[in-house]
Formats: C-alpha cells, structure tokens, sequence
C-alpha cells in the first residue's frame, strides 16, 4: 500500500481558482488499495475559491490583476510539505499546469494560454524534500 499525497481538484473538490474541480476517476480507484492525502495549496495558503487565476513569473507568483500572491503560494507549498511528510508519503500525484501543482510544464505567466518548461511552488518543494512528483497523464508511471 503506497501514501500518495494528491491534489484535491483531482480527487473532486471544487477547490479549483474558477471554483471547480477536476475529478480524476482513475487517482480516485487507486484508494482502493491505497492511501491518499489531498491537499490544495492554494487554499492551504489562504487564497479563497474562487479567485483570479495566477501564473509564475519567475520566482513570484502573479494574478490576472497583478496582485502578487507568492506569499499564498509559498505558505500553501509549505502546508502541503508538512502533511506529506507527517504522512510519509510515497509520492505525489498533482495538477498538471498548475502555478502550485504543475510538474515539467507550467503556464508561462502571460495569460495567453501558453506553457513552458517548469514547475509549480508546491512541486519544487516536494521534489526539493526527495518527494517523486507525477501529474494525473503519468499515473501509469506511479511506483506501485
């Protein structure tokens, strides 16, 4: 039995910035015969839902109006750490894309639609700490 330590969207919450969530069906069956912990940065770092979207820029994390949200971003990464590593998590399936969750590949903080190569807050934290990261289009790479 593996901990996965999981992005609340991808489990149902509509914990999402646009007030939505992401349901990942095939992450969900894997509680059958695992344990998995969500988490949402986000709101785990104060932001409410819904809320502008953000993107990184850099090191800061903006919003569609421009309000700098790194401080959210940074806290919420923090409190995902925290439960991970109180859990001993095995690994991490997150929200591909996302400015906290995304892995490999992130919005490139213009608000157009177009991506490159990077990962979000919480992601660089986990791997960071020696935690494996995959998004919801890897979890026929998961370790189990």
């Amino acid at each position: 039995m593996a901990v996965i330590l999981a992005s609340s969207c991808l489990l149902g919450c509509e914990c999402r910035y646009k007030g939505d969530g992401c349901k990942c069906d095939a992450l969900i069956k894997l509680a059958e015969s695992n344990k998995i912990i969500g988490v949402c940065p986000e709101q785990m770092g104060g932001l409410p839902t819904p809320r502008d979207p953000a993107e990184r820029q850099g090191d800061k994390v903006i919003s569609c109006a421009g309000k700098d949200v790194t401080k959210a971003y940074t806290k919420g990464a923090e409190t995902a750490l925290y439960f991970a590593k109180l859990n001993h998590v095995d690994f991490a399936v997150m929200k591909a894309k996302s400015p906290s969750c995304g892995k490999g590949l992130i919005y490139d903080g213009t608000f157009t639609g177009n991506k490159i190569p990077g990962n979000g807050v919480t992601v660089e934290l986990l791997n960071a700490n020696g935690i494996p990261v995959f998004t919801e289009d890897e979890l026929d790479q998961l370790p189990l």
